[in-house]
């Protein structure tokens, strides 16, 4: 979304454009590269979410826009149905293509979260990791 200074047909129309940028800044409407959002899902399942909602706050924090698919897919799919769990992980591949990165996040990488490292590994797109505090791992 951008703000413009024109209205959809054409006229100069300053009023929205000023009201948005005094709303939100300029940087409302900068560039933010997409970054995949790698962390525990399984186990303490509510802990979890938590976690990688923070994680996404970090994200958007650092300028970047987080895309989270293990706290999207579960709220209509079943992560214990095999089948449905194989088809969350495809929809999962295919948006990871369109991120600059992945983050994991925490000291557990659990069976899912390696898939994705190693797939994003093969699609030669850069992994960053992260501690459960946000801080990143540079070893």
């Amino acid at each position: 979304m951008r703000a413009e200074k024109f209205n959809s047909e054409g006229y100069f129309d300053p009023t929205p454009y000023e009201a948005l940028s005094n709303l939100f800044g300029e940087q409302r409407f900068a560039f933010r590269p997409i970054v995949y959002i790698c962390s525990p899902y399984a186990g303490d399942v509510d802990g979890n979410i938590a976690a990688a909602r923070k994680y996404c706050r970090y994200a958007v924090d650092a300028g970047y826009i987080p895309l989270a698919v293990h706290l999207l897919y579960p709220q209509f799919m079943d992560d214990n149905n095999p089948m449905e769990r194989a088809l969350g992980m495809f929809f999962g591949s295919a948006l990871m293509s369109k991120c600059a990165e992945v983050w994991v996040f925490g000291k557990y990488i659990s069976p899912g979260m390696q898939e994705e490292i190693s797939r994003a590994c093969r699609k030669n797109i850069p992994v960053r990791y992260f501690t459960e505090e946000c801080q990143e791992v540079t070893e």
